[in-house]
Order: C-alpha cells, then structure tokens, then sequence
C-alpha cells in the first residue's frame, strides 16, 4: 500500500479510532503524565484545570488524554499565570474549551487590562521588597541576639 494512498488513510483512520474506543493513546494524544511532564506541572494541577472548565480532556474511564488543542490552552494559561492573572481572568480571556485553536494569550489582552495588571504586579514587587527588607532585618537581629547569648 503506498504511504498517501485512499486506502492507507483510511487504515490510519480506523486504527486511531479503534485506539480511542480501546482506551488506548491515540496518535497526537498524549496522556496525562506526558502532558504534566511536558508543561512542568503536576498531574493534580491539570485536573484541578479540567474541575474549573479550562481543560477539557478525552475521557476514557479514568484515564485522560489530550491533543495539540489543549497543548494550546495550557500554554495560554500557563502564560497567564505567569502574568499574574487569576484563573478566572484566564478563563474570560481565553473563553470555552470549544475545541478551537486560537491566538497567543497576549494578543487577547485589552490596553486597560494590560495597564491594571501592571499596576497590580509592581504593587505586589513593592510589597515583596518590603518584606524581604523586614526579614533581612529580622534575621540581623536574631542572629545579633544569638551571638550575645
């Protein structure tokens, strides 16, 4: 059988059906492991997106995969996470897992939402440096205190 002929495809197509019906990693699935792998999160964390609907996975008794698609999605909403948005924020920007491949998560942002989030992260960079001067001081003194003991 020639690698593009009708006949081919349409073998390729019934054996990545039967795979799916079997419960068995389609071509292009990747399970939930290799997906937590491939993203540096945990497992825990990709249901956890699945429970807020912003993942949405072949189900197949327990067992979840998923394709380029949802990749995507969790790119976006790592990216998001990144910028600081909360999941709620993500889910309006990136909307319903419908299936859709869509574009990167910056160009979603709005000029007002990219100004609050702005203003939100070098309001919490302060607040971090203030504590991290507290505990630097914190720690001076303790160990001021330990030296004279």
């Amino acid at each position: 059988m020639k690698a593009n002929s009708p006949l081919r495809n349409l073998v390729n197509a019934t054996e990545t059906l039967t795979d799916a019906a079997a419960g068995t990693v389609a071509r292009g699935e990747s399970t939930i492991g290799e997906m937590a792998r491939a993203y540096g999160v945990t497992p825990r964390t990709l249901r956890f997106y699945e429970d807020r609907n912003l993942l949405r996975s072949r189900r197949v008794g327990n067992a979840r995969y998923y394709r380029d698609v949802h990749r995507v999605r969790l790119a976006m909403i790592l990216k998001g996470k990144q910028l600081g948005f909360t999941l709620a924020e993500i889910a309006d920007l990136i909307g319903a897992d419908d299936g859709a491949v869509r574009s990167e998560f910056e160009e979603r942002l709005q000029p007002a939402q990219i100004v609050d989030q702005l203003s939100h992260l070098e309001r919490q960079r302060r607040e971090i440096d203030e504590a991290i001067v507290l505990l630097k001081a914190t720690r001076e003194r303790m160990s001021c205190v330990e030296e004279a003991v």
